[in-house]
């Protein structure tokens, strides 16, 4: 099983190029990776991230 790296806020932000309101606004309708819970931190998924990049750079 791979290892699964998790991202903080600040990293996704930076990666994707985006602000926290327009990646929250995304994963509310569904066109953004929905974070994970760890307490009270949000955390991404990396790889759930880098394909939501490669589908955004594959649709252009």
């Amino acid at each position: 099983m791979s290892e699964m790296v998790l991202l903080d806020f600040n990293a996704v932000s930076r990666k994707v190029g985006l602000s926290r309101k327009t990646i929250y606004c995304r994963i509310r309708v569904g066109d953004f990776p929905r974070q994970v819970k760890i307490g009270r931190a949000s955390r991404w998924l990396q790889h759930e991230v880098d394909d939501w990049i490669a589908s955004a750079a594959a649709a252009r």
